[in-house]
């Protein structure tokens, strides 16, 4: 089926399909070239008479849930309707059948936008529907394990000896020492294949950077948002901010320029969302405040990238963004704090991805609003009942259960892990010397799914509290950041213990 690589179809006699005929009935039509190579199927890539580069980035779309027997001669004509393909690429089994998805682009965006409009939800035949989104070919790995006193001129000058097509190196700060690193960087290559390549010769896990075996997975790509959506945008995010800055402090330094400007703050670890009653006003902070130095540290300010609310679609390997997502308030105007954003603390872990988005956005689960007061679970009746002897025994899922019953912070967090088909939290203790000389302890929460870490500002001097604190601020963090929150007090964090801490 394979035939030589790049081998055009139509003089590649080895090909046994029922469809051949059409296939080569639809290139004589077209006039576009077919070739086979490397598990997919290139039709076009460029058209006939084409000149000049091929078309800009956010041309592309992603076709998910394809029938595994059709192919080009049906699949052309449905997304030629929404403008003129540049190239479509169809995944290939060795068995010849297709493997479900294909990456059609266009010669124009508008095209591709008209594309998902048009043919996301298609019913392609009786009873198939298909799913179209937009595709971004990602330029930017994951480099983790990096030696925490590198500064980015030393990575960079690193991946430039080893790989070939870098353009740039994003490093953040630590949360704790704005003089070292977190211990991870996202490499930037000139196009994809670059960045495949490299990542290629990095996975096996063998290299070495100043002695270290580092980590080397794709970074999530950042989500394009269309210009017309961030010309109403009035929240900014705010990056690399110290962890004693204050809510208040944001407040008062964003609102210098114009007193009573800033309508609501919301901070989280080293980041914040500052929303703004006013367009002009959130543009004006931003050329004003990005680069300022607030207690000690450089901030970057950028406007932050509302989630539509169409959603979107992601289908196999690439993860799925559901398209019923309860997404409110795009564009700063209600109460929601649903925004993308980059280099955030849940970044720290393997595999963080560059946008600080989550990888999916799924069914979130409603607010933890007693857990967070410390309020155990509601009224839910705690009792103790005798075992009898001959009960039968059944085995049970945690997800049998529901959240009132579940009493502790660390249980509730696995639970609502497992209800989102995430990894179970990981714990990591560490400690520090108390004044009165005191080990204090304190829990870091890691979520590999999600790319997510959280540590809360809290430290004790037992064990079972810190975990249980440091659970606690976790279920916070992922509710704030996931459901946003209709004004900075409307949640209250996790309180101190009343023992230990």
């Amino acid at each position: 089926m394979e035939g030589d690589s790049g081998s055009r179809l139509a003089e590649d006699r080895t090909l046994e399909s029922p469809n051949e005929a059409a296939l080569l009935a639809l290139m004589e039509k077209t006039g576009y070239s077919m070739v086979q190579e490397n598990g997919q199927r290139k039709f076009g890539g460029p058209p006939p008479d084409w000149e000049g580069s091929p078309p800009p980035r956010g041309c592309e779309v992603f076709v998910g849930k394809i029938p595994r027997d059709m192919y080009e001669d049906e699949l052309v004509p449905v997304f030629e309707r929404a403008g003129r393909i540049y190239e479509f690429r169809l995944m290939m089994e060795f068995s010849g059948e297709n493997r479900g998805y294909a990456f059609v682009m266009y010669t124009t965006r508008e095209a591709a936008l008209k594309a998902i409009h048009l043919l996301d939800n298609h019913e392609i035949r009786p009873g198939k529907f298909i799913g179209v989104c937009v595709s971004l070919d990602n330029c930017r790995l994951f480099i983790g394990s990096i030696p925490k006193d590198r500064r980015k001129e030393d990575i960079l000058e690193e991946m430039t000896k080893v790989t070939d097509g870098v353009v740039d190196v994003i490093v953040y700060p630590s949360a704790t020492d704005k003089s070292k690193n977190r211990g991870f960087a996202f490499v930037e290559y000139e196009s994809h294949k670059a960045a495949a390549m490299a990542r290629r010769k990095l996975i096996p896990g063998t290299f070495q950077l100043w002695g270290h075996t580092i980590q080397v997975d794709w970074a999530e790509p950042e989500k394009d948002v269309d210009e017309e959506t961030m010309l109403r945008v009035r929240v900014l995010y705010v990056r690399n901010l110290m962890i004693t800055t204050t809510e208040d402090t944001l407040r008062q330094e964003f609102s210098r320029f114009k007193p009573g400007a800033v309508e609501r703050v919301k901070k989280l670890t080293d980041y914040a969302f500052v929303h703004y009653h006013s367009r002009d006003d959130a543009v004006t902070a931003l050329r004003l405040m990005n680069g300022a130095l607030i207690d000690g540290a450089v901030i970057e300010v950028t406007l932050a990238k509302p989630v539509s609310k169409e959603g979107g679609r992601r289908f196999g390997n690439r993860g799925y963004i559901s398209s019923s997502s309860n997404v409110t308030d795009p564009y700063g105007d209600g109460s929601s704090s649903c925004f993308l954003h980059q280099g955030c603390e849940e970044e720290e872990i393997m595999g963080g991805g560059g946008t600080g988005t989550p990888l999916r956005i799924t069914t979130q689960p409603s607010r933890l609003g007693s857990l967070y007061l410390g309020t155990g679970t509601g009224n839910v009746e705690r009792c103790v009942y005798p075992f009898l002897s001959g009960a039968s025994l059944f085995p049970v899922s945690l997800l049998a259960l529901k959240p009132g019953q579940l009493s502790s912070a660390v249980t509730l967090l696995e639970y609502y892990c497992c209800k989102n088909s995430w990894s179970f939290p990981e714990y990591y203790l560490h400690s520090t010397p108390g004044q009165d000389g005191k080990l204090l302890l304190i829990y870091k929460v890691v979520i590999s799914t999600t790319r997510s870490c959280f540590m809360p500002d809290k430290l004790c001097t037992v064990l079972e509290d810190a975990k249980e604190l440091a659970a606690q601020n976790a279920l916070w963090n992922l509710d704030c950041s996931f459901l946003g929150c209709s004004s900075p007090g409307s949640v209250s964090p996790p309180p101190p213990l009343s023992n230990g801490t």
